[in-house]
């Protein structure tokens, strides 16, 4: 998280990049390897002083993202696609990952998750951006809908349809879906940063419908992974 935050803050506010991927290394490979060095330089640091880190770094990263367009056209969030995507699912995602990472520690020393739809509804809402990118191999007939609903205090219900030759995610869901995918919350973010077992997967979520297309769910990714 605090390597997250010094990255973003010297990369995207003070147009400071040095390090990028090196010659035919993949975006994997890079973020894995930066994750790395960040946690082989992070062994010099206390708890305690990292625990103030994360809190210092917070004023500075709200204040840089509270300045920018969320409406702007920026990057990619490659997990949703390649075409440049709003200045707000970057920022999306960038909440996601740091939820993520706490949910993580939480998960490790036993801790109760920030499970509060305050909390996980806006994660969920930004990780189903990455279902469209995977049917983006699924051919159908224009129209062709897949609803997703995802129970719990945090979930809600979406429609993955085929338009203009392409999937598109709107919210909300349809009777004509040919077919449709149902699970909880917390079933939800643990399936869409690989963080179930195909198995597990496959027991946890409820398929309906053309089972063909409703599986491609499963192989949705909302990180880079």
């Amino acid at each position: 998280m605090v390597g997250g935050d010094l990255s973003n803050l010297a990369r995207r506010r003070d147009a400071w990049s040095p390090v990028a991927p090196a010659p035919g290394e993949s975006i994997v490979a890079f973020v894995n390897r930066f994750n790395e060095e960040w946690v082989a330089a992070a062994r010099r640091i206390s708890p305690a002083l990292l625990a103030d880190m994360v809190e210092q770094l917070g004023e500075p990263i709200a204040a840089y993202f509270g300045s920018l367009d969320p409406h702007a056209l920026g990057g990619a969030v490659t997990w949703a696609g390649p075409d440049p995507a709003p200045v707000w699912l970057d920022v999306a995602r960038e909440y996601t990952e740091r939820w993520l990472h706490q949910q993580h520690v939480r998960d490790a020393v036993g801790r109760p998750g920030q499970r509060e739809p305050r909390f996980l509804a806006p994660v969920l809402a930004t990780f189903v951006r990455a279902l469209p990118h995977a049917y983006r191999a699924a051919d159908a007939p224009e129209g062709t809908t897949i609803g997703v609903r995802i129970d719990g205090d945090s979930g809600g219900a979406w429609s993955v349809v085929r338009a203009d030759g392409r999937w598109r995610l709107y919210e909300g869901t349809t009777d004509n879906a040919i077919a449709t995918v149902r699970m909880s919350d917390d079933t939800a973010w643990r399936l869409l940063t690989r963080g179930l077992s195909s198995d597990a997967a496959n027991r946890a979520v409820a398929l309906e419908g053309d089972r063909a297309l409703a599986a491609r769910v499963l192989d949705a990714v909302a990180i880079i992974a």
